[in-house]
């Protein structure tokens, strides 16, 4: 399957993308609680989701109202806050993510430093619910295991107040946080792109493309946005069927001769955190006879440049070759859920499921939902296994 975020229409925000979602499939009553309890970490704020008419298109719109407004909040002390949220890890880093994007164009924009750098609207509350929101509901959808295709955003135009005066559309941060993607300016003297729309979708793309590709639409999504025009101000997500069984992956290599077993494996951790979709040490001879190894990454192209920084920064190498744009056959994959009775409670495993040509290649759980059996009932892989199959 294939995601398709097209804003190429009105833009882009971050309640735009929740409304989409919802669109989609994504369950109001558990995200109206995420996003209350965690935008809580700054303020209060209501959640609530009506279906309306955006000049004849039938659209979610996700309205946050801010309760109480409290004073802004610095980058780090937002992620201190998010961290000690009782969420997914996932959903966690991807958010966290999705902030940094945020802070690091604000920093080069003012000229500070992401310690120095604080946040007023998109540190307030009602950010911090479209951010985490989003990724939430990107997340209980399985979105995260499909290829996200992003069309050129459409950013408007003018002027827009904001809490550093008067700025030209698109807003300084909104450049910067897409630099390198596409984007075109109107069809509206407004703004259509914030920055918080900018950068879930700039984190959450693993491709951009000027248009879209061939394909077979299963279903579209329609996210609303607050203000009214001449046109239908909405964002789509379209949800495809891949009419094809390929990919494309980086390659990232370097050889390694100097680092420890231990140092190695925290390598290992570190690499798969930040998103690389595989990581792999082959043993080898280098020059001069000397043992070492040969370490291995596949990547999306969005993850690319922090991978490589990784490696860097971890391995002290002086050298990393990059194969960019490989092709990679797939198998078609859908995640079933299914749910077990063990010793008098009820778990729930996913089985992510292979197909070629319609015929079933393979069936296998989840490796941390057999972990999490296996450590609540104090019992081996193996025995879990057992038990489900």
């Amino acid at each position: 399957m294939t995601i398709i975020i097209d804003p190429q229409g009105s833009g882009i925000s971050g309640n735009m993308i929740i409304g989409a979602l919802v669109d989609l499939g994504a369950d109001t009553s558990k995200l109206k609680e995420v996003m209350e309890t965690s935008a809580g970490i700054v303020g209060d704020v209501d959640v609530t989701f009506e279906k309306i008419n955006k000049k004849g298109i039938d659209s979610i719109h996700c309205h946050v109202e801010i309760l109480d407004k409290k004073d802004h909040v610095h980058y780090t002390e937002l992620v201190d806050k998010i961290n000690a949220l009782d969420l997914d890890e996932d959903v966690k880093i991807t958010s966290l993510n999705i902030f940094k994007r945020i802070a690091i164009a604000e920093s080069k924009v003012h000229g500070k430093s992401l310690e120095e750098i604080h946040f007023h609207e998109v540190g307030a509350s009602d950010a911090v619910a479209d951010v985490i929101g989003s990724v939430w509901a990107y997340y209980s959808l399985n979105l995260n295991e499909e290829k996200i295709i992003g069309l050129p955003i459409a950013v408007g135009g003018g002027q827009v107040k904001t809490a550093h005066g008067i700025l030209p559309v698109p807003v300084p941060a909104v450049v910067e946080i897409l630099k390198g993607l596409n984007f075109v300016g109107g069809p509206v003297a407004s703004e259509l792109a914030t920055p918080t729309g900018c950068a879930i979708y700039a984190e959450l793309c693993d491709e951009i493309r000027e248009f879209i590709p061939q394909t077979k639409m299963d279903k579209v999504g329609y996210g609303a946005g607050r203000k009214d025009f001449d046109h239908p101000n909405v964002l789509r997500i379209i949800q495809s069927k891949d009419i094809n069984e390929s990919d494309r992956i980086d390659v990232i290599e370097t050889n390694i001769d100097h680092l420890t077993g231990e140092e190695i494996g925290y390598l290992f951790d570190i690499l798969l955190d930040a998103g690389a979709s595989d990581v792999s040490i082959t043993p080898i001879i280098m020059k001069k006879n000397r043992q070492g190894s040969l370490l291995k990454v596949i990547s999306k192209k969005s993850k690319r440049d922090e991978l490589v920084d990784l490696i860097f920064k971890h391995t002290g190498s002086l050298g990393i070759r990059i194969a960019p744009n490989l092709h990679r056959g797939l198998a078609k994959r859908e995640f079933v859920k299914k749910t077990y009775e063990i010793e008098g409670d009820e778990y729930e495993v996913t089985y992510k499921i292979g197909y070629v040509n319609g015929e079933i290649i393979s069936e296998r759980p989840e490796y941390e939902d057999l972990k999490k059996i296996a450590n609540e009932k104090g019992m081996s892989l193996r025995q879990v296994k057992e038990l489900i199959k």
